[in-house]
């Protein structure tokens, strides 16, 4: 089954994930969007066992990526069907996903589930 990731965008049209991939280094992005990609081609059960994705919490997803000693991750969370939005990224520096991102992923969640009523968050 195809599935397909977007990524919420602010009201301007900004997007946090894309402020964060113009910070990466060419390479690193370029792995990035390549594992979305490939995700988006083999679907969840195979990127699931190929530890590309890896569950949060309850509709809270990981998607992982490394390009030599570099370790990207992305937030994600099911929109409706097989449609999946990213919140943001970050460079992984500890075993464990901080915290911090996580809860940043909720409120972005929350923002955009709310800004559905409010047009802040498309």
């Amino acid at each position: 089954m195809e599935i397909s990731f977007d990524w919420i965008k602010r009201s301007d049209g900004t997007s946090e994930f894309e402020d964060y991939l113009d910070l990466l280094p060419d390479k690193d992005a370029e792995k990035l969007l390549a594992v979305i990609g490939v995700v988006e081609e083999h679907g969840l059960l195979v990127a699931t066992r190929m530890k590309w994705v890896k569950k949060l919490e309850d509709d809270l997803y990981e998607l992982r990526s490394k390009q030599g000693s570099n370790i990207q991750r992305v937030i994600y969370f099911q929109k409706i069907g097989t449609e999946y939005l990213i919140t943001h990224g970050f460079t992984k520096k500890s075993q464990k996903t901080p915290k911090t991102e996580i809860e940043h992923a909720k409120a972005i969640r929350k923002r955009y589930l709310e800004g559905e009523k409010d047009e802040q968050y498309k």
